[in-house]
């Protein structure tokens, strides 16, 4: 698969796809790192000779009140920043107005368009890959890099659509995700899963595909209770995904050896923070308590599948990490895991993990902290990646 370095860049128009989905509230970004995580590739086009023309999406379009909210131009002005170079933003989408900045662009200059999910407004044309909008935005380049590894699962006009048109390549981001997919296709053993996250819905497939590769599967997080639940364990008011309570068990009673539960929990009376808490024995939950963490027994168990484990796959924190009351037993783990330095490759999957990875201060000591989490969920259940397989065709 062709990557950014196999192109000649200078004097081209080269459209990149990025990934600035970031999390905004009150006019402010939350979480800039999926910009920071962009700007090795968009850094390389500008030094190449480049005229870089970005494009991506914001939150989901669904009315025309999520069009002020979800604008780029924030963005642009953040990225400007982190480049010491201005950005042109671009506030529409198609037409004479784009196609006339984007020719008047020089080398090493760079324009960031509008939300392409404005156009979901349409007739969902984006996330539709409609042809005609694929033909327009390719018209705007002579190449295409897609280093949006968190759309790769989705086929739209932007990552799929683009790349039936134009010369393609994947950016620096992409290539290490693909990378870090390719290890864990070989899942060296063993191989250690690890998942958390409140529901067991959004990992049933997950679960049955990886169940076959992994040697254990350790289960923390809210789903651990629907687990504990389908072994006929009191649970309290912990989250209990109901509707799955069959599916657990089967997994249970299939894989008794496999799949590891939490030996005791984090509990209080309500979620919220300062509020009193203890620890208890699984066996010992009462009906008025909520389980929110796992427990330190559970963090020493835990740790000792992960010693001499060769991979380790992480979707979704062990307890509700953004309060500090139930953050000791993803940052139990987390620091077991970075003991183990190079002889662990070690992969987080997923927005969360990864944000608890940042906010506790492990994320820079992991293997891998992969910036697509609906992807890789998707590539763990034996799916394609749209977004990559595109590219892949071209070569």
């Amino acid at each position: 698969m062709k990557t950014i370095r196999d192109f000649d860049l200078l004097g081209k128009k080269v459209i990149i796809r990025v990934d600035f989905n970031v999390p905004i509230k009150e006019g402010k970004i939350l979480d800039d790192n999926r910009i920071v995580m962009s700007l090795s590739t968009i850094k390389y086009a500008i030094n190449q000779g480049a005229k870089v023309i970005l494009m991506s999406h914001l939150g989901k379009i669904k009315n025309s009140e999520d069009l002020e909210k979800n604008s780029l131009k924030i963005v642009g002005q953040r990225l400007s920043e982190y480049l010491e170079k201005n950005v042109v933003f671009v506030p529409v989408t198609h037409g004479k107005e784009l196609k006339d900045i984007v020719d008047s662009l020089k080398n090493g200059e760079i324009l960031l368009m509008e939300n392409t999910r404005f156009e979901d407004l349409d007739g969902k044309k984006e996330s539709g890959c409609d042809e005609d909008l694929s033909k327009e935005w390719a018209s705007l380049g002579d190449i295409f890099i897609n280093d949006a590894f968190a759309t790769a699962h989705r086929k739209h006009a932007s990552n799929v659509g683009i790349a039936k048109y134009l010369p393609s390549g994947v950016g620096f981001l992409m290539e290490k995700e693909v990378e870090a997919m390719e290890v864990l296709m070989k899942g060296e053993h063993p191989f250690i899963v690890i998942l958390g996250g409140a529901k067991v819905e959004d990992k049933i497939a997950t679960i049955r595909h990886i169940i076959e590769k992994c040697d254990y599967l350790l289960i923390g997080g809210g789903m651990a209770f629907t687990f504990l639940k389908a072994k006929g364990l009191e649970v309290g008011k912990s989250i209990v995904d109901s509707e799955n309570l069959s599916f657990a068990k089967e997994m249970l009673e299939r894989y008794p050896n496999k799949i590891i539960l939490p030996m005791d929990v984090v509990v209080a009376e309500e979620m919220k923070e300062d509020v009193s808490t203890f620890i208890v024995d699984i066996e010992k939950m009462k009906k008025e308590l909520m389980g929110l963490d796992i427990g330190p027994k559970s963090v020493v168990n835990y740790s000792k599948y992960l010693e001499n484990a060769k991979t380790l796959f992480w979707n979704g924190p062990m307890g509700v990490y953004e309060m500090k009351n139930f953050q000791n037993g993803t940052k139990g783990l987390l620091e077991e895991v970075t003991k183990r330095g190079n002889t662990l490759y070690s992969i987080l999957g997923g927005g969360d993990i990864v944000a608890a990875a940042t906010l506790l201060g492990y994320k820079d000591k992991i293997t891998h902290a992969s910036t697509g989490g609906g992807a890789i969920l998707e590539y763990m259940e034996g799916k394609s990646l749209p977004g990559i397989e595109a590219i892949r065709g071209q070569n």
